[in-house]
């Protein structure tokens, strides 16, 4: 591991940080950013502003997403493969820990307009070349790509420090790359789309007459010329080596003794199918109408397969096909004249079959498109390697290859922190490709189980085979594993570097074995496998809750009929399994690595087992301090405001009879009672509260999430190996993530003890002393907040309350980011009489506002649970429109 320096930049961020750069004006540096409308602060009275009032800029009302997607992978187990997400999309754990920084076209022009005006202060006399750009190469105005230095920036880092991955072939790619002359590095990264098959995961052929950057290139046919030039390989001396799971490797996995970076079109498209994909869809109709094709659909696939029937009734059709030329003054030509011109080998090619007439349309095709590239598929998985080594993920985004960089840009302020990028993730070259190899088996059960429809039986077995190939694996890495943990990790080490051994994937697959043994009625194998994997502590624990619930379940129905009765009768053989289930449940309770969302099940369910075996009322359990209260439903009438035109237009949508024609989820406007004016429902009902003494926010999770970083800020940044691995991190990387709570548990117990002690209030005001002139970044804190309110909730939260959701916060960060009801209330009760004079005692309550269009989902159900189990008040907020009015 390298040596580590207290905010000390690594050898891959060494030239992000030479230069000073002015602030643009998109920066926003001091994260002033305008708020919408409805995260309006609304106080007990109104208050004069000190400052002018500036016309706000218009926002359209946005919907409310209220479910945030788990950025842990084991919760995104069923989302549906295939379907476009256009705002909620899947963060890496880089991503979500650097700051929100603008990665728009114009962030990125004023990256490379600084970086060009950088080239030119270079070329001053007497003026040194930074040794930090790449290849020693200086920037051209037009060529001066953020995609360029983010693509090498991940290469040069896994090659200072991670080049044992790789072997001897592989590593002359990479110095093959690194001698390319700039235009054909510029052309490949931005023309081929590198940045975007790292999304699509595939190879996709490009038009080099369309690629559309011969201004910033000057001489386009040689940097072509150059990437598709055939290159010589030393043998590999690494043996390829079988996985677990695994048929066969997929194709480009190997290096030949040849490759190219890039392949020819005239080599490799041979087939009508490679040639179609070409074009898009009105050529494809054009050549369709040309050729007298009947289609009965208007999409690809159907014009394809129409014009292969039609070429295959037409017998001289082939013929005409090929001696036609793309001009006008041929087509209008006789059919005899275009005979004498054909070339006479072209006749005899094309006499036969439906082939040959595929080799006329190919031919056409190709001539319309002109020569195309793409890259070649062994490099594109060799590059994909190395962005998985440098992001220490499977996924990336196109912000992914840029949000390092940018994140510099910003020039925001971070915390201190020791940054530590360890260089023994992957042991071996044989560890990183079994982990590729795990993920790909992976992706495979999860298209038998989950993306392809109900599984079928034989999907079922295909998975059970796949289980069995990888259940002795997995034994033996787990103890691998363990005795790592047992005696070469420290400080927590271990935690979010497991995240990326084949053993964290094999252990999400014998949990999906668990489901199909569960569904074929094998209770025996399912119950073995749930207590292997309860043996563990190492992996998933996120899941732990899920496990000990439903082992105790099949121990109290199913066991007593499945198992050894030594010699009991079926009666005595049932209590004793019912004990077993609830030693199960009281484990669970006291497992530290078992979130606290599962802790109400667990406890009913003890609560049950008790009264069935009879136990004595004062040895049963006493759960009646965390018992769940109904959360308390009220009902706030208001003026909800009706635009003509969508009455009209839901009136001829919608034949229910309910008067109300909204559709559900659809947002609503009301009238606000004391502001007088348009506004959400929310903030209608936050009115109604104010009205009522509360001062309140409408926030969505915002005022939970930055009480956490508050209180939580010393721990966040607390050192813990190779979760600092940039200093532009405004969390670290593992907070997403299972393996933030147990690599920090003493910590985090600590603090809970102190905020349980009434100490939040004092840690608050510390940490806004110290940070906020500066405002510093960190993830959740918004700085926009008064610290005066902030001390006063912190004030009125019972102390054990807000331990309570600060603790389920660091178990499931990620996933508990969204649910959080709308509106965030408080009250400071008047002083205390005589002799407590000073000491203020008030109360806090949540309210989720509810129109008749919305409904609650699941998430926002468990913050209801884990909000009342806690005995904070919550209520259901139901806004009924007493008038409505029809506006235009």
């Amino acid at each position: 591991m390298a040596p580590l320096n207290n905010r000390s930049l690594s050898k891959h961020n060494s030239m992000l940080n030479r230069y000073i750069i002015k602030h643009p004006k998109s920066t926003n540096f001091d994260d002033n950013k305008d708020r919408p409308a409805k995260r309006q602060r609304l106080a007990a009275t109104p208050e004069p502003s000190s400052k002018p009032k500036s016309k706000p800029k218009p926002s359209p009302l946005k919907p409310r997403h209220r479910v945030i997607p788990d950025s842990d992978a084991e919760d995104g187990d069923d989302l549906e493969h295939g379907h476009e997400v256009v705002e909620l999309t899947h963060k890496t754990d880089l991503e979500s820990a650097l700051p929100d920084v603008s990665t728009d076209k114009e962030a990125i022009e004023e990256y490379e307009t600084f970086k060009t005006s950088q080239a030119s202060q270079i070329e001053e006399p007497g003026t040194e070349a930074p040794e930090e750009r790449f290849g020693n190469r200086k920037w051209v105005r037009g060529k001066s790509s953020i995609y360029v230095d983010a693509f090498n920036l991940a290469l040069e880092t896994v090659l200072d420090e991670e080049s044992h991955l790789f072997d001897e072939a592989e590593m002359n790619v990479f110095r093959q790359w690194r001698e390319l002359e700039y235009e054909a590095q510029y052309f490949l990264v931005c023309g081929c789309g590198y940045v975007r098959l790292f999304l699509r995961k595939t190879a996709t052929w490009h038009r080099i007459k369309n690629l559309g950057y011969h201004s910033d290139i000057s001489d386009l046919d040689t940097a072509v010329a150059i990437l598709q030039q055939m290159r010589e390989l030393p043998t590999s001396s690494a043996e390829i080596e079988a996985h677990p799971g695994e048929v066969e490797p997929p194709a480009g996995m190997t290096l030949d003794n040849t490759f190219a970076f890039a392949d020819k079109s005239e080599e490799e498209i041979t087939t009508l199918e490679e040639a179609s994909s070409l074009l898009k869809l009105d050529e494809l109709k054009a050549l369709a109408k040309d050729a007298k094709v009947q289609a009965q659909g208007k999409n690809k696939k159907d014009l394809l397969k129409a014009l292969r029937r039609t070429s295959g009734k037409q017998v001289g059709l082939c013929y005409v096909g090929l001696k036609r030329s793309d001009t006008e003054s041929s087509r209008r030509s006789s059919t005899s004249g275009m005979e004498a011109e054909t070339p006479e080998e072209e006749l005899v090619e094309d006499k036969t079959s439906d082939a040959n007439r595929d080799v006329h349309f190919t031919r056409r095709i190709m001539k319309e498109t002109g020569p195309c590239i793409r890259l070649s598929l062994a490099p594109l998985k060799l590059f994909e390697r190395v962005h998985l080594v440098f992001y220490r993920s499977t996924e990336w985004t196109e912000k992914s290859l840029t949000t390092i960089i940018l994140a510099k840009i910003a020039r925001r302020n971070f915390p201190d922190f020791i940054v530590s990028r360890s260089a023994n993730i992957f042991a071996s070259r044989s560890s990183l490709h079994e982990f590729e190899a795990s993920i790909r088996t992976q992706f495979r059960i999860d298209s038998i189980l989950e993306f392809n429809g109900r599984p079928t039986e034989q999907g079922f077995q295909e998975m059970i085979d796949i289980f069995e190939e990888v259940y002795p694996r997995w034994q033996a890495l787990v103890r691998e594993e363990q005795q790592k943990e047992d005696g070469i990790y420290h400080s927590g080490e271990g935690a979010y570097l497991r995240r990326l051994s084949p053993a964290w994937v094999y252990t999400r697959i014998v949990h999906k074995a668990t489901a199909v043994f569960a569904r074929r009625k094998e209770h025996k194998r399912e119950h073995d496998l749930l207590s292997e994997l309860l043996n563990q502590h190492l992996f998933h624990h996120s899941r732990r809750g899920a496990w000990y619930q439903r082992k105790a379940l099949l121990e109290e129905h199913y066991m007593a009929g499945v198992s050894h009765s030594d010699n009991r009768d079926d009666e005595a053989q049932k209590r004793h399994w019912k004990r077993v289930g609830l030693q199960t449940c009281e484990d669970g309770l006291q497992d530290n690595l078992v979130h606290i969302i599962h802790h109400y099940d667990l406890q009913k369910r003890v609560t049950k087992l008790e009264k069935s075996l009879k136990i004595a009322k004062r040895a049963q359990h006493d759960f009646t301090h965390v018992r769940l209260t109904k959360p308390v439903e009220v009902t706030v009438e208001g003026i909800r405001i009706q635009r003509e035109q969508t009455l009209g237009t839901l009136s001829r949508r919608n034949s229910s009879p309910h008067p109300n024609p909204s559709k559900r989820g659809m947002k609503t406007i009301w009238i606000d009672p004391r502001e007088d004016g348009e506004c959400s429902v929310e903030e209608m009902c936050l009115s109604h509260y104010r009205n009522l003494g509360w001062k309140g926010y409408h926030s969505e999770g915002g005022i939970v999430r930055t009480l956490f970083a508050y209180l939580f800020f010393d721990v966040l940044f607390t050192y813990v190996p190779n979760v600092f691995q940039t200093p532009y991190q405004t969390c670290p990387l593992d907070l997403h993530t299972d393996a933030f709570y147990p690599s920090r548990m003493s910590e985090i117990n600590r603090r809970l003890n102190e905020i349980s002690n009434g100490d939040a209030a004092s840690i608050i005001q510390r940490i806004y002393n110290e940070h906020h002139d500066r405002r510093t970044c960190v993830v959740g804190l918004d700085w926009t907040f008064a610290i005066e309110d902030l001390v006063e909730i912190a004030a009125c939260f019972e102390g054990q309350a807000l331990s309570t959701v600060c603790k389920v916060m660091a178990q499931e960060y990620g996933q508990r980011g969204g649910g959080v009801p709308d509106l965030f209330l408080w009250k400071v009760a008047e002083e205390e009489e005589e002799g407590k004079e000073g000491i203020k005692k008030g109360e806090v309550k949540f309210s989720e506002v509810k129109s008749e269009n919305d409904r609650l989902s699941d998430t926002q159900r468990l913050w209801l649970h884990v909000l009342s189990g806690a005995g904070v008040k919550v209520e259901l907020c139901g806004a009924v429109a007493k008038e409505v009015r029809l506006v235009d």
